[in-house]
């Protein structure tokens, strides 16, 4: 058993809304992982593609966009230019950037992130969002479990793709 139970089993996150812990359990759990898993991989496989699969890159990239963007239309708001620039650019080879950098980038939309469940109204987790260009209806909590939930999803993925390549 390791040192440190797992982030939902060490008790609630403070400040955190009791309906919301399992979003920031699930967000801060795969910060921990990527973190820990990710220190001291060689930026030259960043981009490698497994079978033809995402590269660890990707998954980096995607992760924090995908916080940003489902936070977003959590908040109410519609994608911005330069999240629309992100998202097309996730998964194409950024020249230079390392690990370092993109697990950073990803460190920062977590903290954004738990920071956004922090204000949230418990009594706002019903509202109607919409998402996307067409307007698909979801709600506040939809799509906060939905970014958590695939954060950890991506988080695996990442790992996976990272052990493979660096073998």
């Amino acid at each position: 058993m390791p040192a440190t139970p797992e982030v939902w089993l060490r008790g609630p996150v403070e400040g955190i809304p009791a309906l919301l812990q399992p979003a920031a359990h699930a967000i801060l759990q795969a910060r921990e992982e990527i973190n820990s898993f990710m220190n001291g991989f060689p930026d030259a496989l960043l981009w490698e593609k497994p079978a033809g699969m995402a590269s660890a890159g990707f998954h980096l990239q995607h992760l924090a966009g995908v916080l940003d963007r489902l936070f977003t239309y959590a908040r109410g708001g519609q994608l911005s230019a330069d999240q629309l620039k992100h998202l097309a650019s996730e998964g194409k080879m950024e020249e230079g950037i390392t690990t370092i950098q993109l697990v950073e980038q990803f460190n920062k939309q977590a903290d954004i992130a738990i920071a956004q469940l922090k204000n949230t109204n418990e009594a706002t987790l019903t509202e109607q969002r919409l998402v996307g260009r067409k307007q698909i209806p979801s709600t506040v909590i939809g799509l906060l479990f939905h970014a958590a939930e695939h954060t950890q999803r991506h988080t695996g993925q990442l790992l996976v793709t990272a052990k493979v390549v660096a073998q």
